[in-house]
């Protein structure tokens, strides 16, 4: 089983639906955790784009990265541009991946357009995720 941190700044959007989409496609093949440099609680856009898409993250919490310290990664991705700059170390035994995403959180305009843009990056995420288990878990 391999052991995966997804970092973004306030594991509010992205890095949560990040973890969601890699349990979903690693299944036990994989361990997810998700956290920030920041906390800024679980994002409701981000849980409604992620239910519309049949993946439930409503359980998930948002947390820093102190609380994931101690544990052995396999893999890091960050998500972000400033998790990747303010990204703290990790054993040279962890490979780090990165991939910025805009934040939809960032987004502005009518609630329609707002949506849009989280499911927007939602599905860029979606990608990246299941290239990601194909590459590194299958």
């Amino acid at each position: 089983m391999k052991r995966v941190l997804v970092l973004c700044t306030g594991n509010s959007c992205r890095s949560q639906m990040a973890e969601g989409w890699l349990r979903l496609f690693g299944g036990d093949k994989i361990e997810v955790h998700s956290a920030g440099i920041e906390a800024h609680g679980l994002n409701p856009r981000a849980v409604t784009v992620m239910n519309e898409a049949g993946v439930d993250i409503s359980s998930q919490t948002s947390k820093t990265v102190d609380a994931v310290q101690g544990i052995e990664f396999d893999f890091v991705i960050t998500v972000c541009d400033n998790a990747r700059e303010q990204c703290p170390y990790f054993p040279a035994k962890s490979v780090t991946l990165h991939h910025d995403f805009p934040d939809p959180a960032r987004a502005t305009g009518s609630d329609e357009e707002i949506m849009l843009a989280f499911r927007s990056v939602r599905d860029q995420i979606k990608h990246y995720c299941q290239a990601f288990v194909i590459q590194h878990l299958k």
